[in-house]
């Protein structure tokens, strides 16, 4: 089938992406579903950094990709053998499809599959192949198994997950990353404690959901985030304090925690930043990060730090958690009014505005638009 996809074909066009245009809004040929596979058709798909740092070239991709990772839809057909979904269900769709066979898979940790790593960086679907191609009958790749900003796409069934049919779209597409992100890095990576005080450094749509799932976990909350709007809703979130990014920031947060954090969660994926939210925590305290910096970027800590202060600093990818699990829970907390998502929602709009929302994201001024089909 034909669908409408945006492509990208080269990394690194500068800024304004308006006038560069990285993206291409362009007519695909759509494969039929493979054994295995589900057809979707794109409902609502989020602008995410991990998007704009394919864009930008500090994560590198196999070229031509259709981009985008963060989404919901609706199942319109399925390929042999699939059981997890059928026609009709709504779905939300997760960027990492674990083969739940693998060791990693085994041990709980979906995350880190195996069989899905490898076909992320190859640009394919977990089978392997892929089902897109241009109007020269060229393969573009897949992103993260998903390509979500396409109006159909076609994925592996472990990338699925069923929804409850009342959610919108356009929320239950922020389910698909930046929530299952930033709360499971809260639940499940901090090990936060009621009355533990958190430190969440970045404010875009996986630090606020950050923030939203440290402040179910009982914490007190301080954000740290150079765009004063974003602080503003970190108070408004539930935030005891917010305190602007800058040289002054550690030790601002030393003092309102009496000392250092007990748990610093950094979401802005800079080496610095990282090394602000580590040097923030208390003795004891421990720091999670989920930013991707560019590959060759390194982290300066004080290494006795780690044995002397006990203090732990580890990586939380996907949330640390199960998503067939995760999406669903944190989906009825969020009907229950205990993790107010669809406050991260900035805006919604076309396909065709792609790259100017893009730019929205790389300046700050949103912090989730999704694209509706």
């Amino acid at each position: 089938m034909k669908v409408r996809s945006a492509v990208l074909r080269e990394m690194g066009l500068p800024r304004p992406y308006a006038q560069s245009r990285p993206l291409e809004i362009v007519e695909l040929e759509l494969d039929d579903p493979g054994p295995g596979e589900v057809l979707i058709r794109v409902r609502a798909a989020g602008l995410c950094h991990s998007d704009l740092s394919v864009i930008n070239g500090s994560r590198p991709r196999e070229m031509p990709m259709a981009l985008g990772h963060e989404a919901a839809g609706e199942v319109v057909a399925c390929g042999e053998g699939v059981t997890r979904v059928r026609p009709g269900d709504h779905a939300v769709l997760v960027f990492v499809p674990s083969c739940g066979e693998c060791d990693p898979c085994l041990q709980g940790r979906a995350a880190l599959c195996e069989p899905a790593a490898a076909a992320n960086t190859a640009g394919t679907l977990l089978s392997g192949e892929r089902r897109l191609t241009d109007a020269g009958g060229d393969d573009v790749h897949h992103h993260l198994g998903v390509s979500a900003f396409s109006d159909h796409v076609v994925v592996a069934e472990e990338s699925v997950v069923a929804i409850d049919k009342a959610l919108p779209f356009e929320i239950a597409a922020l389910f698909g990353c930046a929530v299952i992100t930033g709360v499971g890095a809260a639940l499940h990576a901090a090990t936060i404690s009621p009355g533990d005080k958190v430190a969440v450094f970045g404010l875009g749509g996986v630090g606020l959901a950050a923030l939203l799932g440290a402040r179910f976990a009982g914490a007190e909350v301080i954000g740290i985030d150079v765009v004063p709007s974003k602080l503003e809703l970190a108070l408004e979130l539930g935030a005891f304090a917010a305190v602007p990014a800058g040289p002054e920031a550690v030790a601002e947060v030393r003092r309102l925690t009496d000392g250092g954090a007990h748990v610093a969660i950094e979401t802005a994926g800079h080496e610095l930043v990282l090394a602000d939210a580590y040097a923030a925590t208390r003795r004891g305290g421990t720091t999670v990060t989920v930013g991707l910096p560019h590959p060759s970027k390194q982290l300066s800590i004080p290494a006795v730090s780690l044995v002397a202060e006990e203090r732990t600093l580890r990586g939380s990818y996907l949330g640390s958690g199960v998503p067939a699990d995760d999406v669903p829970r944190m989906i009825a907390l969020y009907q229950q009014g205990q993790l107010p998502v669809d406050r991260l929602l900035s805006t919604c709009l076309p396909l065709e505005d792609i790259n100017e929302g893009f730019d929205r994201l790389a300046s700050g001024e949103a912090i989730r638009q999704a694209i509706v089909f």
